[in-house]
């Protein structure tokens, strides 16, 4: 069986959901390859973002990943200088044609930014009321309860996790798995999970990415090379020379519009190598059985640093 190199795709943002996600449905189209698509479905407050100022390494990545041109000014002032736009309402005829071109959808948030800032500070009702909303406007827009979800930065806390055994999740990927300084795993045994809270193991399977984004490698220096534009593929296709499965994170705003050169690049290169490029749901499958679910790690909730990334995310092993 070849190993499988699942494509996660966060929609953050309304522009991504106008204009990147039917990009890359064209795309995965043209390289025969699946995916899964993860929606933001209420206000778009992209704005709010800008509060990180004080928060290490904010700055950096701005500098790194050239945001305006990536979001677009407009963007930028949503729920600041200019409302934020519903994206379900405005764009559910859009996530509906993703659905209906053969591709796994599922949630990511309700409001991005509101989620990011705030969830692993706050109560179980906020989360829950939250994240209910975003189920319920899935259900609205696709006719059916969501199957998975994607969490919105990597940001969860312990009642967001039982949510989705509430919900009926059998598989989620809320996080990562810990990085060297190349984007290399730094334990080899990274993958699937299951993830306890309070020392009980939820049903629900983690499928956390394995993967550095490319914001988080654009802009630094690797191995005494610059990351570029250029040369950032090949650096990925280095990290999957040696088969295993993988998650990769790609995001609408990015790998569906100016990087979608460099994703071409990858689905190219990893086609070549020998992937299977799949949704969650694939890879999910093949673990569906009750042997190989009884046999996941289960681990505690924990959090963790990666290179190229401000802040701490949800993380395979990491501390509490």
């Amino acid at each position: 069986m070849r190993p499988i190199l699942t494509l996660k795709i966060d929609v953050d943002t309304l522009r991504g959901t106008e204009l990147g996600v039917g990009n890359l449905v064209r795309m995965l189209q043209a390289h025969q390859a699946n995916a899964t698509f993860l929606f933001s479905l209420g206000p778009d407050h992209t704005g709010w973002a800008l509060r990180r100022v004080l928060r290490p390494g904010f700055f950096s990545k701005v500098a790194r990943t050239s945001v305006i041109e990536h979001y677009g000014l407009k963007t930028l002032m949503y729920g600041t200088l200019l409302p934020g736009p519903d994206i379900g309402k405005r764009c559910a005829a859009a996530m509906r044609a993703v659905r209906d071109a053969g591709f796994e959808c599922g949630i990511h948030t309700w409001d991005h930014v509101l989620w990011q800032d705030n969830v692993a500070l706050r109560g179980a009702d906020w989360t829950r009321d939250l994240m209910r909303r975003a189920a319920l406007r899935y259900a609205d827009i696709f006719g059916t309860p969501a199957a998975t979800h994607g969490a919105a930065g990597w940001q969860m806390n312990a009642a967001a996790m039982a949510e989705h055994d509430t919900a009926g999740y059998r598989y989620a990927s809320d996080g990562r798995a810990p990085l060297d300084a190349r984007g290399a795993l730094r334990d080899p045994a990274s993958g699937p999970h299951r993830i306890s809270v309070d020392g009980a193991p939820l049903r629900c399977v983690q499928l956390p990415t394995t993967l550095p984004t490319l914001d988080e490698l654009l802009g630094r220096e690797i191995d005494s090379t610059l990351i570029t534009v250029h040369n950032v593929a090949a650096h990925l296709l280095a990290l999957t020379a040696q088969q295993r499965d993988h998650v990769y994170t790609l995001h609408a705003e990015l790998e569906g519009q100016k990087l979608a050169p460099v994703f071409a690049q990858l689905l190219a290169g990893w086609r070549d190598q020998g992937y299977q490029l799949g949704a969650m749901a694939d890879h999910y499958r093949r673990i569906d059985d009750q042997d190989r679910l009884d046999a996941l790690p289960v681990v505690p909730l924990g959090w963790g640093e990666l290179p190229g990334r401000s802040g701490r995310v949800i993380m395979q092993g990491g501390a509490p």
